[in-house]
């Protein structure tokens, strides 16, 4: 008796070479985690009004039930309003998560500036604890690079703290690929957060390469281009006022129309093949390194189960290069940020921007 073999729609990219259908878990801080994560920030902070606060319990709640293994907060998120949800939410299943924060970025009012003096890693460390309710983070960044003070002293810093036991391994974040190698070469840094998708490429320039040859994890935030490829927004216009994405460049008036003709075909690929835009987006991350994850972050159940399966989708090898063919730097307009914050990034820039 013959087997019943359902006919395969014939697509430019069914019969290429696929990519394995589930990505296996990858080291970061000494753990095995699934390779997306989840960012947390705007739960509580930078995308418009955050969802009532028994939502973003159930979110979260939902999020390792289905298999998340690895939430990423910050100090400033909401003024730590976010590692207050965190501690309120989850940490009741802390064994469960690679739980990792940050430092460094200091907000007064509408000022922002950096600050990985010894002292104030120590102190915004133990004030981190407190709100999380715990005594232990498993990964703690420098959420920016401080040029005032000596590399030296702020890895110091963490090592002291790692010593303490209150932290698990140290990580930097928009760091460049020089300033990376000194830290590492004091104490092995455990991971890089940059952000990294398919319309921002700076890591390309020293960071990525850095991570393959050091063997540091490199973990990807904003993924996703901070919601452009999920195929839901259309007019930046729509966003509330407070939305951050309202003052970067890509999202104005002048750029947006330009990127979002760049969008749709990104869109038409990731129909053709059969998944959704995030999932393509955050898989062409996922496909540039073995040490590489994704934190995409969502205030939708739905979405955020979406982004998880990114890792398990079936999708061409080809398909995730004419991915990144359609949307790169080249084919991008508009800068990522905008002037005033621009000087607080170390990452290394393309020279046209």
């Amino acid at each position: 008796m013959k087997a019943c073999v359902t006919p395969q729609p014939k697509t430019p990219f069914r019969n290429a070479w696929r990519s394995p259908i589930a990505l296996a878990k990858r080291a970061i801080a000494g753990r095995k985690v699934h390779p997306i994560g989840l960012g947390c920030m705007n739960l509580s902070w930078a995308y418009g009004t955050p969802p009532a606060h028994d939502e973003k319990v159930k979110l979260l709640n939902r999020a390792l039930d289905i298999g998340y293994d690895h939430l990423d907060t910050a100090n400033i998120y909401g003024g730590g309003a976010n590692e207050e949800l965190l501690a309120d939410a989850v940490m009741h299943r802390r064994s469960e998560f690679l739980l990792a924060s940050k430092c460094g970025i200091v907000v007064d009012g509408p000022k922002r500036g950096v600050s990985c003096a010894p002292e104030s890693i120590a102190d915004n460390l133990d004030k981190s604890l407190a709100r999380l309710k715990t005594d232990h983070i498993d990964l703690y960044y420098m959420h920016r690079f401080d040029p005032k003070v000596p590399i030296a002293d702020s890895v110091g810093a963490m090592v002291r703290a790692m010593e303490a036991g209150k932290i698990g391994a140290y990580g930097v974040s928009e760091w460049s690929a020089a300033h990376l190698r000194e830290a590492h070469a004091i104490h092995p840094v455990g991971a890089v957060q940059p952000e990294y998708s398919l319309w921002t490429r700076n890591v390309e320039l020293g960071v990525l390469q850095a991570c393959k040859e050091l063997g540091i994890p490199l973990v990807a935030f904003s993924s996703t281009g901070r919601g452009a490829f999920g195929g839901v927004l259309r007019d930046p216009a729509t966003l509330e006022e407070k939305d951050l994405r309202t003052k970067m460049p890509r999202f104005n008036a002048e750029n947006w129309p330009k990127n979002l003709k760049v969008i749709e075909q990104f869109e038409a690929l990731a129909a053709e093949v059969g998944v959704a835009p995030a999932q393509l987006a955050n898989r062409w991350v996922l496909e540039q390194g073995d040490n590489c994850h994704a934190i995409p972050g969502t205030t939708s159940i739905a979405h955020m189960e979406e982004n998880f399966h990114a890792a398990t989708v079936d999708v061409p090898a080809d398909a995730i290069a004419k991915a990144g063919e359609i949307i790169n730097h080249s084919t991008v307009s508009g800068h990522r940020y905008h002037d005033a914050i621009r000087p607080t990034i170390d990452t290394e820039e393309f020279e046209d921007a």
